[in-house]
């Protein structure tokens, strides 16, 4: 299924509205929710706010729980924007869905259930699966995000520690427990990219970018940039990214407010919303830089603890290229550079192409908000990376712009 936002013409069928797709959700959560437990006391309390899943916090006998559902494998955004047909068709669709064995929602169950199994990393505990819908305990603690900007000294060993706990997903025998037909593909940095700037909808796609969400004269120059952009990193990506990487089992969906630390920021981790799926080395890295990078843009923490931030991102960098050649650290640290600039794309763009009436995060309002300033970061480092000069430098002069970006 893909997830890709397309804009529609007026003759098309008219896409879901807000009001349809959540009411739906919250009836099959609240079914769910009976079918998982007859005889408690439910309450459904506030939805949090997502781009990709519906999700909203429960309480089953006061214990509380997140509730995840997923319509068709598909964004919200997507969704809205009428991807998958209107919402008869959709409805229709999604009853047949949920019973496949490859829905996403299952997937991740199994990948949660697999991951509390192999016991590194933790991961929050499945409550539930009923009816399409994800039910899993509230995990408290402060977030990896949250810690960053509370100890910006600190960046480095807070983003090595969270990455150091994943290294036994990279044996052998947790990818073949998971299996082919276990991993969440979908969250492939490079995949989704060629999935959301392909063919004829791409330049679409991004002609339509902000026009819900932004003045005139922003839009004018996220477009005209992004443009330029997203032909650059197709370039890039194909010139960049190894054909046959050294593929191991990675996290997927690593976002620093995926990383929780219920017992202090001294004790190991847990991991929430798993992606598993097999990939090079450099995606959680990437993945974990870029979304690090976004939560500082968003933030603004400062001038000092924006250097510390960014420092801190440069020596968990160099860290991870130790024991590699000169040749294989420059061809990683590229890789990487490429990913990190895709995926910031990737979630960019999501955001922008969200319909008003989406409740965006925090996260992706701020970033709406600071669009212009992000097009242009991604736009000097990409053309930086293409022009094929030093490694080193270009990795320097990428750090400073996202500190200029950030602070």
């Amino acid at each position: 299924m893909s997830t890709t936002a397309v804009s529609t013409s007026p003759n098309s069928p008219t896409p879901p509205t807000t009001a349809e797709v959540f009411a739906f959700a919250d009836t099959e959560i609240g079914a769910a929710a009976v079918e998982q437990w007859p005889h408690a006391d439910l309450d459904l309390v506030d939805q949090v706010p997502s781009v990709t899943g519906y999700v909203r916090r429960v309480r089953v006998d006061g214990q509380p729980l997140y509730a995840k559902y997923s319509l068709l494998g598909a964004s919200l955004v997507s969704l809205l924007r009428g991807s998958c047909g209107p919402w008869p068709q959709v409805r229709a669709a999604q009853h047949e869905y949920v019973q496949r064995a490859d829905a996403l929602i299952g997937r991740e169950a199994a990948q949660l259930r697999i991951l509390a199994e192999v016991g590194r990393p933790r991961v929050c505990p499945v409550a539930g699966v009923r009816r399409g819908v994800l039910f899993t305990e509230s995990v408290p603690g402060a977030s990896l995000a949250q810690l960053l900007l509370d100890q910006p000294h600190n960046s480095a060993g807070l983003l090595a520690g969270a990455l150091g706990e994943l290294s036994d997903l990279h044996h052998p025998a947790v990818a073949r427990r998971l299996g082919p037909a276990g991993v969440i593909g979908e969250r492939s940095i490079a995949g989704t990219f060629q999935r959301k700037f392909n063919g004829l909808s791409g330049p679409v796609y991004v002609q339509r970018l902000g026009a819900d969400r932004c003045a005139a004269d922003d839009r004018e120059e996220i477009v005209a940039v992004l443009r330029q952009v997203v032909v650059r990193l197709h370039r890039l990506r194909a010139r960049l990214l190894p054909r046959s990487p050294r593929r191991v089992l990675v996290y997927g969906d690593l976002k620093p407010e995926h990383v929780l630390y219920p017992d202090g920021a001294d004790q190991p981790p847990v991991f929430i919303d798993p992606g598993l799926l097999l990939a090079g080395t450099a995606v959680d890295a990437a993945k974990l830089i870029s979304r690090t990078v976004l939560t500082l843009t968003a933030s603004r923490p400062g001038p000092e603890a924006g250097k510390d931030l960014v420092h801190g991102i440069g020596v968990f960098t160099r860290t991870r290229m130790d024991g590699l050649s000169v040749k294989a650290r420059r061809a990683w640290l590229r890789e990487l550079l490429a990913l990190w600039l895709m995926d910031s794309v990737n979630i960019l763009t999501t955001y922008l192409s969200a319909p008003a009436e989406l409740p965006l995060p925090a996260l992706g309002e701020a970033l709406v908000s600071r669009a212009v300033d992000l097009c242009r970061m991604v736009d000097r480092i990409s053309t930086d990376l293409a022009a094929a000069g030093d490694t080193s430098t270009v990795w320097d002069r990428a750090l400073g712009h996202a500190q200029a970006v950030a602070t």
